[in-house]
């Protein structure tokens, strides 16, 4: 489908602020898969009657679709959507996820879980891990797990899930989850619900891009053929290339491999093998790190690798040999360099997804990017045309965000103890951003931890990573000691119990897949 015209041409005094002056009534979004749909699947819902969605993309070029774990926020986005979550898994193929397990990241053979949720409870204005250093330090052995405090740990090891809430303390507590899914199959869904809500697609693909010659905003798309698509605000989600963000306005690109070196990934379907578990697992190797994302109807695997440390060939064999079930496909490559472009949004155009920068999906965040970058963007929507307040703002906002999970990444990498290969002892040597260096040394010091604004991880994660990582305190929150130590042994033991019957209590991972949200096909 074609369209003509321009946003009226009103508002002339804010020419030099607003380019293209007046309401933006045209959004049209290059690039399908996950992050278009997501974007349209917004526009369609919050912003009904007020913009026309169009759609672009091409079955031909096809979607990456290898993000299949996720975290809690996706609920918020569903929920706002109004999209049921019973029906969201069964068309997706999609299981739960309560966490993350990493092995051999700290050394080999070592293990532990970051999960979704608090571990404990705080007592008056103390974060309970300020408690359990106490006991810990006291040397009350029997409480040195730190997970045996997490509601989702504890499900996690006994392989159950359950959406009923159970009272600790006074406080009605839920197993906080996310979910495993076919992003392909997420995608098509989508779609379905988009078209259903008057999203427009257009099948295709965009050969050319026009430019307002004055102002360099995008005006057009010139499909292949021939037909010319305008809009008022483009959406970029073409994926790596960048069509418009980078290949018509050349906005850049920071470039994070000092970091995060790892630059290619594996990727490949095997069929399941074993009980189902609630939780993805991030397996570390000599030179990377392999994923394993169970389904309802196969498992995900990959290995994200430093090519610099290991070829492609040597990685492939890697993954092949620490699959769990028969391989359904021939691996693919897919190769990127980690970093964010300079401006998300430039001019008229906003990137999202893979189009506005990659971060490695160790933390599984791919997806909420997508999601908080739709989210900013509706905030922050251009009514009266585009003008730059708005655009440095969301720069703004999303840049921090990239670098605060940026961050969080980084700490894996450097926080630890192995030995065997040269790519990990470059990771535990490397210098660290700042902001970085300064949260590991407050924790290190007395276990103090500060969420700071864009943070997309709460206090729990870093807990949980900073302390699996090896990184110990020397101390504690003074405030920990106004409990006597009988107490502080009763409230500690009193909190396990609860959470032990809780999780003891709820149906296994299968069977309550099985009653409330099993795929219709599943093989």
């Amino acid at each position: 489908m074609e369209r003509t015209g321009l946003a009226d041409k009103g508002a002339a005094g804010l020419a030099g602020q607003a380019a293209i002056p007046g309401r933006i009534r045209r959004v049209v979004i290059v690039g399908g898969g996950t992050g278009g749909w997501l974007a349209a699947a917004a526009f369609a819902k919050l912003l009904a009657g007020i913009v026309d969605v169009q759609l672009i993309e091409s079955e031909e070029i096809g979607i990456v679709g290898v993000g299949e774990a996720t975290i809690p926020q996706i609920r918020t986005y569903n929920a706002a959507l109004g999209i049921d979550e019973d029906e969201f898994i069964r068309a997706t193929q999609g299981t739960f996820k309560l966490g993350i397990e990493f092995l051999n990241w700290r050394r080999a053979g070592h293990s532990y879980f970051h999960t979704f949720g608090e571990n404990g409870m705080p007592l008056a204005r103390t974060p309970f891990h300020h408690y359990w250093l106490r006991a810990r330090q006291a040397g009350h052995g029997r409480f040195d797990d730190l997970w045996s405090f997490s509601p989702n740990a504890q499900a996690c090891f006994k392989g159950k899930f359950t959406r009923s809430a159970f009272e600790m303390a006074g406080r009605s507590i839920s197993i906080a989850h996310a979910f495993h899914f076919d992003a392909a199959l997420y995608a098509l869904y989508l779609r379905g619900w988009c078209e259903a809500r008057g999203v427009t697609r257009t099948e295709g693909k965009v050969v050319a891009v026009e430019q307002d010659g004055e102002t360099g905003f995008v005006t057009g798309v010139r499909m292949e053929s021939g037909g010319l698509i305008e809009g008022d605000l483009f959406i970029d989600c073409s994926g790596f290339r960048g069509l418009l963000i980078e290949g018509a306005l050349k906005t850049g690109y920071q470039d994070w491999s000092h970091w995060l070196p790892c630059n290619r990934a594996w990727a490949v379907p095997t069929s399941n093998s074993g009980r189902l578990r609630p939780y993805t697992q991030a397996i570390a190797h000599t030179a990377g790190w392999q994923w394993r994302i169970p389904l309802q109807h196969r498992t995900g695997n990959g290995h994200v690798f430093c090519s610099g440390h290991i070829s492609e060939d040597e990685a492939r064999a890697v993954l092949l040999a620490n699959v769990e079930g028969a391989v359904l496909a021939e691996p693919r490559l897919i190769k990127f360099t980690t970093g964010r472009r300079n401006k998300f949004w430039n001019k008229n155009v906003v990137a999202l997804g893979l189009a506005s920068g990659f971060l490695e999906p160790l933390e599984s965040t791919s997806i909420h990017l997508i999601q908080s970058g739709v989210s900013r963007l509706i905030a922050l929507f251009p009514h009266s045309g585009i003008h730059q307040a708005e655009i440095d703002e969301y720069n703004r906002q999303c840049g921090l965000e990239f670098e605060r999970i940026r961050d969080f990444i980084i700490l894996h990498y450097h926080a630890n103890e192995r030995t065997d290969s040269a790519f990990w002892k470059e990771r535990r040597d490397m210098d660290v951003p700042d902001d970085l260096a300064r949260k590991m040394a407050l924790f290190a010091a007395n276990g103090v931890i500060y969420r700071e604004q864009e943070d997309l991880f709460a206090e729990a994660s870093w807990l949980q990573v900073m302390f699996g990582q090896g990184l110990d305190p020397v101390g504690y929150h003074p405030m920990a000691d106004q409990l006597s130590d009988a107490d502080l042994q009763r409230f500690l033991s009193d909190m396990g119990a609860v959470i032990a019957r809780a999780v003891d209590a709820a149906p296994t991972h299968e069977a309550y897949i099985a009653a409330h949200c099993a795929a219709r096909q599943a093989a």
